[in-house]
């Protein structure tokens, strides 16, 4: 057994612990970092990255067969389902040197390709080194759900680990699980040329506001999309290519192929938590809010952490752990400023409180502030007039806010911004934006809030009468 002293032990290469071991090693700690499985984690291999590139590939197309608004002539498209796979393998292939092996070496981090497990409070076993470090950060991260179902043990099914693989395009997808994945998948097959049914035990997109999610989901109907809320799932039956999904209230789904999106579970078996010590919780690994675990030598970041299960709150749990860790500064970890987002057509995005989390927790000190696209001249030159901005305001500050419709995504960086660093409305408003852009929607939304104010306001009005009578 090889004996190894470290200062910084990481333990997952994706998007966290990457984060944390190359910031760590280019400050001069002394780190090692285990990776039992794929460098680069769920985000690039599984997740956001082939996930977005295979909803590109369906983008395109649906431009072509919804292209004659423009002037251009419909076509029908002649979709290639394995190409559009080698183009997801493609993408992953051109990010994946950024987390390679050989460009974290190049940083000085010393790299094991090993799970690792708790032998004691501060040792770690992966392979054969025994690996002594000052502190451990556990990022290992998360991985598809996969509930007791009866029958499903007999049937085939992918799940986002398996799907991007999937090289002969399904005639009939079954979706178990309307959240986020479920809705970007049935999406993205539609428009490649599959029947997709999703299957949903309670509210499709549930966790995001009702108004913007049925936006979402009436534009998914729209495109031939069959979507089933509160239809619990009872038993599966079948074979490969002939599936069924049978509900607790007796309906049947068939399909060819099924692809379960019901939610992630923390990686934390392999861990071996009790011999350091550290305590758990339903969802993950317990931790407080500088993410240290019950043993204070250890830290845990991203989705084994069991909170909000994205790759960017990985990335900025990790500054939180470098500040504490190397330089044993008090940093905690927020959750107020970090915004979500549903690649769907039109995107889903969020920040903050939602209207009914607000309505909550302020009462009627809360104000909402809207507008809608169809009232953006970008959008309207671009047909992309669906959808609306809300913020919600709190004593001219904004405490959340909520956007769909075209690059809601790209939106909503501004409102974290915001929430962030505390700005006011005000500020908001005093932004210019290039005409005409999308992006433009920021500035308006602020200008809806002071609107009443100052057009509807009678002691502007006197006031301005009694200027405009007395200036020369």
């Amino acid at each position: 057994m090889q004996q190894l002293k470290t200062d910084i032990l990481v333990i997952g290469a994706g998007s966290g612990g990457l984060s944390v071991a190359a910031g760590a090693s280019q400050m001069g700690a002394d780190v090692i970092l285990l990776e039992g499985h794929k460098m680069g984690g769920d985000c690039l291999n599984f997740g956001c990255v082939p996930s977005k590139a295979l909803i590109a590939s369906g983008k395109a197309a649906y431009g072509q067969s919804h292209a004659s608004a423009f002037g251009v002539a419909d076509v029908q498209a002649q979709v290639d389902y394995a190409a559009a796979k080698d183009h997801v393998h493609d993408v992953i292939a051109q990010i994946e040197p950024m987390d390679s092996q050989e460009r974290f070496e190049g940083f000085g981090v010393k790299v094991i390709r090993e799970y690792g497990s708790f032998v004691s409070p501060t040792q770690v076993q992966a392979g054969d080194h025994m690996i002594t470090a000052r502190r451990v950060v556990v990022a290992t991260g998360s991985s598809p759900l996969v509930p007791p179902i009866p029958g499903l043990d007999q049937v085939p099914y992918d799940t986002n680990e398996t799907i991007f693989d999937l090289r002969d395009k399904p005639e009939h997808l079954l979706i178990i699980g309307g959240g986020p994945i479920g809705m970007e998948m049935a999406q993205a097959h539609i428009r490649l040329g599959c029947q997709v049914t999703v299957i949903e035990g309670m509210k499709a997109l549930g966790k995001d506001d009702p108004e913007a999610a049925g936006i979402v989901l009436d534009s998914l109907r729209a495109e031939g999309v069959t979507i089933h809320e509160d239809a619990m799932v009872a038993q599966i039956r079948g074979e490969a290519g002939a599936i069924d999904v049978v509900t607790e209230n007796g309906q049947i789904f068939s399909g060819t192929h099924l692809l379960l999106a019901v939610g992630r579970k923390a990686n934390i078996d392999r861990l071996n938590l009790e011999a350091a010590g550290i305590d758990r919780t339903r969802t993950g690994i317990k931790t407080d809010e500088s993410l240290r675990t019950s043993n204070r030598r250890v830290y845990a970041i991203g989705d084994v952490a069991g909170g909000l299960q994205f790759t960017h709150v990985a990335g900025y749990q990790a500054g939180i752990i470098i500040r504490s860790a190397l330089f044993g500064l008090p940093s905690k970890a927020k959750t107020s400023h970090i915004p979500w987002a549903t690649y769907t057509d039109p995107e889903l995005a969020q920040v903050g409180l939602t209207e009914a989390q607000a309505r909550e927790l302020h009462g009627d000190r809360m104000e909402i502030a809207r507008f809608d696209y169809h009232h953006n001249d970008r959008a309207i030159s671009e047909r992309k007039t669906k959808g609306f901005i809300k913020v919600m305001v709190v004593k001219g500050r904004p405490v959340g806010a909520t956007i769909v419709g075209h690059q809601a995504g790209e939106l909503i960086n501004l409102w974290s911004l915001a929430l962030a660093n505390n700005l006011k409305m005000g500020q908001i408003a005093a932004m210019v934006s290039p005409y005409p852009t999308i992006g433009e929607l920021n500035k308006r939304v602020a200008g809806a809030y002071f609107s009443p104010r100052l057009f509807e306001n009678q002691t502007v009005k006197r006031v301005v009468r009694f200027v405009q009578r007395w200036i020369p």
